[in-house]
């Protein structure tokens, strides 16, 4: 019954990360969390797995269908930022983890935190259309905006999550499609990084390999299927599913920060 769950939520997860380029992490770890059925470090090493195999199927899908363009220089310039960023990322939630002395309080910084951040991406896409975006292109300020999103995306255990698309949509002026697409390109090179680093450091938590194995199965069948989707349906649906998908996520977060802080 366990499996059937853990199958479940990375599958819908992946399907909806890989349409809206969020990667599902950010459905994955807060859903995991709320069902409290093992560890935080367990979920943030299962959640980054399955968004990782989610990333490279629809990367290489929407590349191949040409589903949204791809700016290589800028997404290449963030994803290697991104990657350097997670392996900071990953320190720091190693560091709070020890200084905590428990995983509850963990638990509750990345449900607050990941709360907060859901929030602003939620506002930015109901206001986005009066707000005026930037179109840079140096690359110092793309591998320091990656270093800034793959710390944030490694620390909270999501992969890349809204933020990626708030930062793209602004400071690119990119539009939600090609946004999407760049999120989870961006996701893909930050994930690798962040799995060398925990089997070099030898940090890998005691998961059980069935769980492994199903989560990464509906990572991969849920990018196929979120690909195909993302090239049908118009970016307006696109931008309605993933603020439906903040509020959810949003009221999840509240109530995993409220378990943690009792619990």
């Amino acid at each position: 019954m366990l499996t059937l769950v853990f199958f479940a939520v990375s599958l819908f997860s992946s399907i909806v990360g890989s349409i809206c380029g969020i990667g599902g992490g950010v459905i994955i770890k807060p859903v995991l969390d709320a069902a409290d059925i093992m560890s935080v470090s367990c979920i943030s090493f299962l959640s980054g797995c399955t968004v990782l195999a989610m990333s490279v199927v629809s990367v290489g899908k929407n590349i191949r269908n040409k589903t949204a363009k791809l700016n290589v220089r800028i997404a290449t310039s963030l994803a290697i930022g991104a990657a350097s960023g997670g392996v900071i990322g990953k320190i720091l939630f190693q560091s709070l983890k020890r200084a905590a002395g428990n995983e509850n309080m963990v638990g509750m910084t990345q449900a607050v935190v990941l709360m907060l951040i859901t929030l602003a991406t939620l506002l930015y896409t109901l206001f986005k259309k009066q707000i005026r975006t930037r179109s840079y292109s140096q690359i110092w300020l793309c591998l320091l905006i990656g270093v800034l999103l793959g710390i944030l995306s490694s620390f909270l255990g999501i992969g890349g999550g809204p933020i990626n698309l708030m930062v793209l949509g602004y400071f690119f002026s990119m539009s939600t499609k090609e946004a999407a697409l760049s999120s989870l390109y961006i996701i893909m090179f930050s994930q690798i990084t962040s799995l060398l680093q925990t089997v070099v450091t030898g940090s890998i938590p005691d998961v059980q390999f069935i769980y492994l194995a199903v989560m990464l199965v509906g990572g991969v069948a849920g990018g196929m299927i979120g690909s195909r989707v993302n090239r049908k349906i118009p970016e307006k649906n696109v931008d309605r599913l993933f603020m439906a998908l903040m509020l959810v996520i949003i009221g999840i977060n509240i109530y995993n920060a409220v378990r943690f802080a009792v619990g």
